[in-house]
């Protein structure tokens, strides 16, 4: 069963041998079969699984599993390598674009002579490896379909560090933003990056484990030869999620600068409101002492200052007084700083 948000299906082949290739749009199940014969080699992209069928037919083409095909339907498959004797079965993740941490789910079956791909949208990693195709001069199209598989995960692999630099490049300017002004639209920001990430890893984890069973175990299919570049394309995913637990340990990084930043300006505030309530003490204690309601006139001790021509003046000396004694005081003891 198609999944729900499925686009409609397009199928091209490519069909290369040394010499010679041909590549063609939409082809018949008999003209595939005639392409197997003429070339050494047969890459199929499937592109979109909204069209079951055309999937079925290529799995009656070439003999595919049936689980290989219902994992191929389910989304989203965690990485992961079958092998299923006929043909090998791996399931992975690219992005979307550099733009965005979204990705998409990759099939790729390897059987002899023939591989098949199996993506969810248009657009891809594979334009590199098409382009080596096409121009002959290249180590591709002498080499069989086990090297064109490991091209294929290599460029999987590889589609990653672009997107990684953009995280990078955000994770840059979220911190200057947050040096500069802290905002909680910054660590909103900053929490969908580190959300992102994590989704990148769960993905590209599988992923390295994957061409770590490619590496370490002798699968038909693969030669000797093309295992020494699956031991290059494992580097990659393992320096891939490297930089991703980089990545994930500065966001977190980021997100507690955030709250230190953000508690030092509370203080500050707090500060500040502290120093104002600590000068405005002596000052209402002196105000209400002359706001007392005495007659002077009753006796000569009550509230003598009253009937003083400079009683008011007085009072505002003596609290301007308090309140620069109690600045220079706040001051040299840094209260300020």
């Amino acid at each position: 069963m198609a999944p729900l948000d499925a686009v409609p299906s397009q199928m091209s082949v490519l069909a290369y041998s040394t010499g010679g290739y041909v590549e063609e749009a939409e082809p018949s199940p008999t003209r595939l079969q005639e392409l197997r014969v003429q070339h050494s080699v047969i890459w199929v992209n499937l592109v979109g699984l909204a069209d079951v069928e055309s999937l079925q037919s290529l799995g009656d083409l070439f003999g595919l599993h049936r689980l290989a095909l219902e994992d191929t339907l389910n989304l989203p498959q965690r990485p992961k390598f079958d092998d299923y004797g006929e043909h090998q079965y791996m399931a992975a993740h690219m992005p979307v674009s550099h733009l965005t941490l979204e990705t998409e789910q990759v099939s790729v079956f390897l059987g002899e002579g023939y591989v098949l791909t199996v993506q969810e949208r248009p657009g891809d990693c594979f334009d590199g490896i098409r382009q080596r195709i096409r121009q002959g001069r290249t180590r591709i199209r002498e080499r069989g379909a086990d090297y064109l598989a490991y091209a294929v995960m290599d460029a999987i692999v590889d589609s990653f560090f672009p997107l990684l630099e953009t995280a990078a490049s955000r994770l840059d300017e979220i911190e200057l933003l947050i040096l500069q002004h802290p905002d909680k639209e910054h660590i909103t920001g900053l929490y969908d990056l580190k959300r992102g990430l994590v989704s990148l890893r769960r993905y590209l984890g599988p992923l390295r484990e994957l061409m770590a069973v490619l590496v370490r175990e002798d699968y038909p299919f693969f030669t000797e030869q093309t295992r020494i570049y699956l031991r290059d394309c494992y580097d990659h995913a393992r320096q891939a999620v490297d930089l991703v637990e980089s990545y994930r340990d500065v966001a977190t990084g980021l997100m507690d600068l955030y709250l230190s930043l953000m508690s030092q300006r509370m203080n500050e505030v707090m500060k500040v409101l502290t120093i104002i309530a600590t000068l405005f003490i002596p000052l209402s204690f002196i105000a209400g002492l002359y706001g007392m309601n005495f007659d002077p006139g009753a006796s000569r001790w009550n509230m003598p200052e009253l009937a003083w021509p400079f009683g008011y003046a007085f009072a505002w000396g003596l609290m301007l007084a308090v309140a620069g004694s109690m600045l220079v005081y706040f001051w040299k003891k840094g209260w300020f700083r």
